[in-house]
């Protein structure tokens, strides 16, 4: 069956944004192709720095036809009615519908009959509508459309520009792509689909490496594409390139019997950078090897893209990988000097603030956080570093082995490196190089650490604090920030968060529980709260959407979290974590899953008789009334599982509560097999019906089972 092949070749696309538009276009192809009933065996999608690629396998030449059944009015219907149904369906008569006997009498009906078109044809029509919609996160205006901008030169003569196929290109002002598009090839079955976007037309040509190669080449398909573009440097497959950019950093780094330092966010990055990765090794002048490892590391990588090396003892070496997007016929040599010189440079300014830095001390520092703006309704970051000291003392105590004047000079201190120099040049350096600072005016080690700790864990791979006073300091200065935030309505939505307040819920979650902290995230919230705009509700409800993040991965259900949290007086995360395990250990089993059921059932009742009755039926149902041998054991159960899961949940023990629940599925089960409980007797009836609020409270005192799917 025939395939379609499309590429957009464009300027560099920025490499952070090349993954997720490969997978935004497979997802587009899979919904256009669905609703123009056109049936693929494959779709596979491709990008590198310059192009973005479909291919599609398996399609038919012609799209299949369909009919559609519409039914009109009435037979005998008024005559504007008739002729209204005729109009909307493209009928000129009624001899073109049917007559229909139904339930609801008789009919007329039509069927729409519309044939099938060329595969060719639909494509340039999806494919046109695909590319003009495409959603990247920041887009540009290119050329191509209607109205044409002219371009002269000195003498006042017009230009004129070409793309790949040699089509004269109409500079304006009205296609937003990511970069202006180049090119264009759309092939289905070999031949060149119709498509035109803005004043580019498909063609069936397509360029190699921008520098490695020469001139455009006419492709037929995707094997065909994919050969000719490695013949002309360019590997097509993200996943080959980084495969062989992982291979020949690991090559380069073993000759010099040394190991790259694994960085899976930069190599991700450099893959999106190069279509033909060479790699390539460079020296670091030795004068700059004093410097702090995470300086030399932030030079080389958040600047010039480089891996660093390690050596056998796993320090840094003097050594730094470059992946290179050319095959230079000196073997690399100017390239590496090159980069050798650019580097040198950097480090001379991070020599130069190192060595200007340390003239004062971290405590004189800051004074100046005064100037520094944290946020306008909050003050600056001095304002912030008082308010985080205060709810220090709320949170120490909660953090064994956090020593509270400690914590307080950690506090004091956490932000001053953001006055520096080396901080004002390599801002992911914040922390970490005021731990050096501190170290150098004689501070304590757990200070300095903690200072250095206390942005962690910034994603939920990044590594968490386990030191008491990096725990403490990173909690509060986190809570300060999310209670801050919330109190004056700056809270996350849908489309944004410009202040990371998901992140910092996120460290707090991941501080609490590896570990295995008693926060009471209640009082935290009140403590942080300004006077009278305490948003301690709204940060529990937030927090509980984090937590069913944060736990998905581990098979925590989001269901049970929620059940849990809906008891509204559960904001101890360690405790809480506890309960929805064990919670989830019970209803997966027999006799948890088919108490679910009865719980529904008696649920279920109640709401229909309350509702029906205009009243509740909580309380404790009268023991004289108790007359079916079933209802008295199931009075019983319910008496003793209260009693044993209420002792279970005090003393924490979660699986003992579920157990004690578990020993109502026989009374429960026992009770509504034999015993009717809307009777016509009216006092036996409600009796019944507060025998089932029983089920509902006793159950729901371990958690909100309402919230429980399944």
């Amino acid at each position: 069956m025939p395939d379609l092949l499309l590429e957009l070749l464009t300027e560099e696309i920025p490499a952070r944004m090349q993954a997720v538009a490969a997978r935004e276009l497979q997802r587009l192809a899979e919904i256009v192709l669905q609703e123009a009933t056109l049936a693929a065996t494959r779709i596979e999608t491709f990008v590198t720095p310059r192009r973005l690629t479909l291919a599609v396998a398996g399609l038919p030449k012609m799209q299949p036809g369909s009919a559609e059944e519409r039914r009109g009015p009435r037979v005998g219907a008024p005559e504007p009615a008739i002729y209204g149904f005729l109009k909307s369906v493209g009928l000129s008569s009624l001899d073109q519908c049917e007559k229909r006997v139904t339930d609801r009498g008789e009919f007329y009906f039509a069927v729409i009959k519309r044939p099938g078109q060329a595969t060719k044809d639909v494509l340039s029509k999806i494919l046109h509508e695909v590319i003009r919609t495409f959603p990247w996160p920041k887009s540009m205006r290119w050329p191509g459309g209607v109205a044409p901008l002219q371009f002269v030169n000195e003498a006042k003569q017009p230009l004129q520009f070409v793309n790949v196929q040699g089509q004269p290109i109409q500079f304006v002002n009205q296609i937003r792509w990511v970069r202006p598009i180049q090119s264009i090839i759309c092939l289905f079955d070999g031949r060149v689909v119709p498509l035109t976007v803005g004043s580019l037309k498909a063609g069936n040509k397509t360029e190699g490496h921008r520098f490695l190669s020469r001139g455009a080449f006419a492709v037929r398909d995707l094997e065909d594409y994919r050969a000719k573009l490695k013949r002309a440097k360019v590997v097509l497959d993200a996943a080959e390139r980084r495969a062989l950019i992982e291979s020949g950093l690991a090559k380069a780094a073993t000759n010099a019997g040394l190991k790259v330092q694994h960085d899976e966010v930069l190599l991700e990055e450099v893959t999106g950078l190069v279509e033909w990765p060479v790699v390539l090794m460079g020296s670091i002048d030795p004068s700059f090897m004093d410097l702090p490892p995470e300086v030399l590391t932030t030079a080389m990588r958040a600047h010039q893209k480089y891996f660093a090396t390690l050596d056998k003892s796993g320090r840094l070496a003097p050594r730094f990988l470059l992946v290179s997007n050319m095959a230079a016929s000196d073997g690399g040599n100017a390239i590496v000097a090159g980069n050798e010189r650019v580097l040198k440079a950097r480090l001379a300014d991070a020599r130069f603030f190192w060595d200007q830095d340390r003239k004062t001390t971290l405590a004189s520092r800051v004074d100046k956080l005064k100037e520094r703006v944290f946020h306008a309704k909050l003050g600056t970051m001095y304002d912030k570093m008082i308010r985080v000291s205060t709810l220090a003392e709320t949170v120490a105590p909660h953090v064994p082995g956090a020593d509270l004047a400690r914590l307080r000079r950690a506090v004091e201190l956490a932000k001053a490196d953001l006055s520096s120099g080396m901080v004002g040049e390599f801002p992911e350096l914040q922390g970490v190089v005021g731990r050096y600072y501190a170290l150098a005016d004689g501070e304590p080690h757990d200070v300095a650490d903690a200072i250095a700790e206390h942005y962690a864990p910034l994603g939920p791979t990044d590594r968490c604090p386990t030191v008491p006073l990096s725990v403490a300091l990173a909690l509060a200065d986190k809570f300060d920030t999310l209670v801050s935030f919330f109190a004056i309505g700056e809270k996350p939505t849908g489309s944004g968060d410009p202040f990371a307040l998901r992140r910092a819920a996120l460290g707090v979650i991941r501080l609490i529980l590896e570990n295995k902290l008693r926060v009471p995230l209640r009082a935290v919230f009140e403590a942080a709260a300004p006077a009278g705009n305490n948003p301690g509700a709204e940060l529990l409800a937030f927090f509980e959407d984090r937590l069913k993040v944060h736990l998905r991965e581990r098979g925590v259900r989001h269901d049970l979290i929620a059940a849990v949290f809906a008891l509204g007086d559960e904001d101890d995360l360690v405790r809480l974590l506890a309960r929805v395990e064990a919670l989830q250990a019970f209803v997966a089993g027999a006799d948890g899953a088919n108490l679910l059921v009865a719980y529904r059932r008696a649920a279920n009742i109640l709401r229909i008789e309350e509702k029906k009755d205009k009243r509740t039926y909580s309380g404790v149902p009268r023991p004289d009334l108790l007359q079916a041998a079933e209802e008295r054991t199931l009075d019983k159960a319910l008496h003793h599982a209260a009693m044993s899961s209420a002792a279970a949940l005090e003393a924490e023990d979660f699986a003992a509560a579920m157990l004690a629940l578990a020993a109502l599925r026989g009374p429960v089960d026992q009770f509504f097999d034999k015993v009717t409980v809307n009777t016509d007797d009216k006092e036996l009836r409600e009796n019944r019906l507060r025998l089932l609020s029983q089920i509902r409270d006793t159950l729901n005192r371990v958690a909100d089972f309402s919230q429980i799917e399944g």
